[in-house]
């Protein structure tokens, strides 16, 4: 008898939905409560969405001088909830993989996956005013290493004809624009309001990404059938 699949990985990639749905409400609350200050004007009195970073958000100490309890409990509630989200999503992806061409990319990404979701709880818990060389070691480890977990699932993808290829599609854009992120980070012009612009785009547009593959691979999960003994 065959049976509509209802695994734990359903809930595992419904959690990874909630996880990036979930980080886009706290940051922007965090924005409301952030008490003010950008590393070029101290005296600002809110967040500046241009001109502060995300990590803004995480420090103990504002540049305004101020303390930032609210807004940094809410950074490092919504970045680590974000990165378990995705860990958890490459612990259970490869299994959609399982006997096809595209097995090995996706185990392959989903190693470098899950260390790239602990790299952004590790960015969470290394406040920049603190610990600005683990802060940006994480920073750099996280958005690096994303983007070969984003190269690997496309090819996997590609090679699995169960799997919609607009995902693989999904992936590719995404990976463009990481590759122009790092670019910027590593090339670009020094300029607090492009680098801080460029930042928000790419986290948001990464959690877009995340949770549309997450959702794409709950359908997918959801559609397989388990066979049980008649």
């Amino acid at each position: 008898m065959t049976t509509k699949n209802n695994s734990w990985r359903q809930y595992v990639f419904l959690a990874s939905m909630v996880g990036c749905i979930q980080f886009v409400l706290l940051t922007f609350i965090a924005m409301l409560f952030y008490p003010g200050g950008t590393h070029d004007d101290p005296t600002t009195t809110s967040y500046s969405f241009f001109s502060n970073f995300f990590s803004d958000l995480g420090l103990t100490v504002s540049p305004s001088g101020e303390t930032n309890t609210v807004t940094f409990f809410l950074f490092i509630l919504s970045l680590t909830l974000a990165g378990l989200a995705i860990t958890l999503f490459f612990l259970a992806c490869p299994a959609l993989f399982k006997n096809t061409p595209g097995r090995i990319p996706s185990q392959l990404g989903s190693i470098v996956g899950v260390f790239s979701g602990l790299s952004y709880t590790g960015i969470a818990f290394t406040p920049a005013d603190l610990y600005l060389e683990w802060h940006g070691n994480f920073v750099l480890l996280a958005f690096n290493s994303f983007l070969l977990v984003v190269v690997l699932y496309t090819i996997a993808i590609f090679l699995n004809k169960e799997y919609p290829n607009r995902y693989a599609i999904i992936y590719l854009v995404f990976a463009v624009l990481l590759a122009a992120y790092l670019w910027l980070l590593f090339a670009g012009p020094n300029d607090i309001r492009i680098q801080a612009t460029g930042q928000k785009v790419i986290v948001y547009a990464e959690i877009i990404c995340m949770g549309t593959q997450a959702y794409g691979a709950w359908n997918v999960e959801k559609s397989r059938p388990t066979t049980f003994a008649a």
